[in-house]
This record gives C-alpha cells, structure tokens and sequence, in this order.
C-alpha cells in the first residue's frame, strides 16, 4: 500500500489487486499506481478472494 493509503489491512475475503511477484495492494491504490506494481513494474490484477473460515 502507498504511503498515503488509508486501508488499514486488507480483509482476506476483499478486493485486492497482485501481481505475478504477489505484491498485494488495496483497489484504491492499484488504480492510482495505474495498475502497475511499483516494486517490479508488473501487471497488478484483480486477486482471488479466500473463503472466511465460519
């Protein structure tokens, strides 16, 4: 996440954007980046989504 993002901690059943290094960043800051990781310049896409244990 950016420096000035303002998510805390992404929940494991929320959006995310990744990329094939799986840097995880909040939908917010992936759209400002561009969705393009700033760490290894990849494609951030969206990332799957993990089922919440009931």
């Amino acid at each position: 996440m950016g420096d000035d993002c303002e998510t805390a901690a992404l929940p494991a059943d929320g959006p995310a954007r990744i990329c094939s290094y799986e840097c995880t960043f909040c939908v917010p800051c992936g759209e400002a980046m561009g969705q393009v990781c700033p760490n290894c310049g990849g494609e951030l896409v969206a990332g799957p989504r993990r089922r919440v244990a009931a």
